[in-house]
């Protein structure tokens, strides 16, 4: 693999501070953006190196495997595990990939990050983990629905289940990079922005809403035409009925994980309304009222 020097493709120092990352990176992706620069296959290819660049650079752990290790920064980890596990004058064995001692330890960390070691064979390994964002609206995953991303110029049918929450991360087997030395493929990790575009607020799997209820309802009793996320429903007011109560609709919330039919509740906050704009007469009734208190 060839080696990209990150701090280059975003023109900063390698002394760059967390927020000299953040800047140039937005400067550039603005830049380079394909809204920008349509059909501009350079531009294109700019834009994809300057967001994979910030992946590592504005990461603070990769950041420092890349700044260790350079290209085989993917590997950091896999390579520390085999350093570790081995005792000074112990030989590192696996089946099939041959024996390293420790003088000769650098040429088995030039077989991990694929070349040859002096053994029968060549250490596999597992592909680099692509990372996706998937930008939602909270309709969009309040049922289990398919949908078609494209990643890394391959398109992948992905059901994404209904109650996803905001920032959750889900892994796909299979769909990363290609392994080194015959090793498996990597995994796509998607993690979820969900924007709640609609007036109810989330909270775990519980929806809450705040309703006007106007002063006679309140008082009297009666009842309510109320909207849920999926539909209206009738809704019974009890009499003297206070200011900010609360009722609590079972099963009106959001659907539950990965669990078919189950749903959290919905959460009604009433705020009274005063009337305005009171005839003559409406202000003699709340005079009778107020002397009879």
């Amino acid at each position: 693999m060839d080696f990209i020097d990150y701090y280059k493709v975003l023109g900063i120092d390698k002394k760059a501070s967390e927020a000299d990352i953040k800047k140039a990176y937005r400067k550039l992706a603005r830049k380079y953006h394909p809204d920008l620069n349509p059909n501009d296959k350079e531009a294109e290819r700019k834009f994809k190196e300057i967001n994979e660049a910030n992946e590592v650079l504005s990461h603070a752990e990769n950041r420092k495997k890349y700044d260790t290790y350079g290209k085989d920064w993917k590997h950091a980890e896999e390579f520390e595990k085999a350093r570790k596990s081995q005792r000074p004058g112990q030989t590192y064995e696996q089946p099939g990939y041959g024996s390293y001692s420790d003088e000769d330890f650098s040429d088995f960390f030039g077989s991990m990050f694929g070349g040859r070691s002096r053994g029968q064979g060549s250490v596999k390994f597992k592909g680099q983990d692509l990372q996706a964002t998937l930008h939602l609206g909270l309709k969009d995953v309040y049922r289990t629905h398919k949908r078609t991303l494209t990643i890394d110029g391959k398109n992948i049918r992905l059901t994404i289940p209904a109650g996803v929450k905001d920032g959750q991360t889900i892994k796909i087997k299979g769909y990363g990079g290609e392994g080194l030395n015959g090793g498996p493929k990597g995994d796509l990790k998607i993690t979820f922005r969900i924007a709640n575009d609609t007036k109810f607020k989330r909270d775990g799997n519980n929806l809450y809403a705040t309703i006007d209820l106007d002063l006679y309802k309140a008082i009297l009793g009666g009842e309510v035409v109320i909207d849920t996320f999926d539909g209206k429903v009738k809704l019974k007011i009890a009499p003297e009925t206070k200011n900010s109560s609360q009722v609590k609709l079972k099963g009106k919330g959001f659907p539950v994980y990965k669990k078919e039919g189950q749903f959290g509740d919905l959460i009604i906050t009433y705020n009274l309304t005063t009337p305005v704009n009171l005839s003559e007469k409406e202000k003699e009734l709340f005079k009778e009222l107020s002397k009879l208190r």
